[in-house]
């Protein structure tokens, strides 16, 4: 008897957790939204908040905090006051938003803090919430496609004795890599921006989900990209960040992918481009190593620093106009209409007899992701020519 009784207690006990677990998925499947909302696709598993409106654009947020005083949301420049419950239940919609990705955080009292409902991104340098404002067909650029092939991101270390450290990289390989062993391919070495690491182009960036359209659509030529970190990190024995990032790039990074990869290690098949402080890093190198590139890429991120003197920028890489277009296939400079414009920069170039520029504006948005998922868009294509 006592054994029937154990085995009943047992089945009634995992039957009631199933009751529970099951009332919970019934819960997170019934939430009825308002009309015309949908959960954002950067949300965690099966979270209903935030949930968007594709036709206003707007974000509806939902936060628990019983004990809170003040509750907001700090999304794109501005801070929403979000509203209490008698269950102690916060709610706010914002703005219409542009589209694209955006950065966000819960201020509780005051306090900054992640959205639990909402995956993590790494940006400003800390992990950070995340919303997807969606676009129309416009953005199938960068979303996942299931009728053509995909390539690989490969999460590695290598050692940089510049550096002192091992340093985590994402490098994405094409999906004919596999295919085609007895086969070489060019390198595009992709930076991210400053607050961010190497996962935010493959994160924030869709970065495979870009090249792979590209190179099944036959626009762009199959290609080894590299996602390194630009910062010069440290561990709890290295505290003190030593090295120049750039010789890191140019004397640890490409060595390392030529002897790992099948690569064409000739600077005509070697491309570098990068967003924000990433751009800057790219005009450094590059200047430095012009044995090594042929192809470069600012996305939001050309600044001239110093006198602003094109004779002497970036080590001198615009001081001789016929060797600069001698040496570089390709200087592409894209930007948000509605950020800090280079464009007076890009006509001093121009001026100069810099020929090889390609000059982009991405209409509506700002220092964002979306103006550099369509900058890598437009740039890859032009690679490797």
């Amino acid at each position: 008897m006592k054994k029937v009784t154990l085995v009943l207690v047992v089945m009634l006990l995992a039957g009631n957790l199933f009751a529970q677990f099951a009332g919970v998925m019934r819960g997170q499947q019934t939430v009825t939204l308002p009309e015309g909302f949908k959960p954002a696709s950067t949300n965690t598993f099966l979270s209903p908040y935030p949930a968007v409106n594709a036709q206003t654009k707007q974000a509806l947020f939902k936060v628990v905090a019983p004990t809170a005083n003040k509750v907001q949301v700090d999304l794109c420049n501005k801070k929403y006051d979000m509203t209490k419950d008698d269950k102690g239940v916060w709610t706010c919609t914002s703005d219409p938003q542009v589209v694209g990705f955006h950065y966000y955080a819960i201020l509780i009292d005051g306090v900054a803090v992640m959205d639990r409902n909402s995956e993590a991104f790494f940006g400003s340098n800390w992990e950070s919430s995340g919303i997807e404002i969606p676009e129309g067909p416009e953005g199938d650029y960068y979303r996942f496609n299931n009728t053509i092939p995909h390539g690989q991101i490969r999460s590695i270390y290598y050692w940089s004795d510049i550096n002192g450290l091992e340093r985590h990289i994402n490098v994405y390989v094409p999906a004919e890599y596999e295919q085609q062993p007895n086969k070489r391919y060019p390198v595009l070495y992709l930076v991210h921006g400053w607050g961010e690491d190497e996962n935010g182009w493959s994160n924030q960036g869709h970065m495979a989900n870009i090249m792979d359209g590209l190179i099944a659509a036959g626009k762009a030529e199959p290609m080894i990209v590299v996602m390194p970190s630009g910062d010069i990190k440290t561990n709890p024995d290295v505290r003190e960040a030593k090295g120049d990032v750039t010789q890191i790039f140019a004397n640890n990074l490409v060595p390392y992918i030529d002897k790992t990869f099948r690569t064409k290690t000739d600077r005509q098949n070697r491309a570098m481009a990068g967003l924000s402080r990433g751009g800057f890093q790219t005009c450094m190198t590059v200047s430095a190593n012009q044995d090594k590139f042929a192809w470069m890429g600012t996305f939001s991120g050309f600044f001239l620093r110093g006198d602003n003197s094109l004779d002497t920028a970036f080590n001198g890489l615009f001081k001789d106009a016929d060797a600069f277009n001698k040496q570089m296939n390709l200087l592409y400079i894209g930007t948000g209409t509605e950020e800090n414009s280079p464009k007076a920069q890009v006509e001093a170039l121009k001026a100069k007899g810099i020929k090889n520029i390609v000059y982009s504006e991405s209409q509506g948005t700002a220092h964002e992701w979306l103006t550099w998922r369509r900058a890598l868009n437009e740039f890859a294509p032009l690679l490797f020519k």
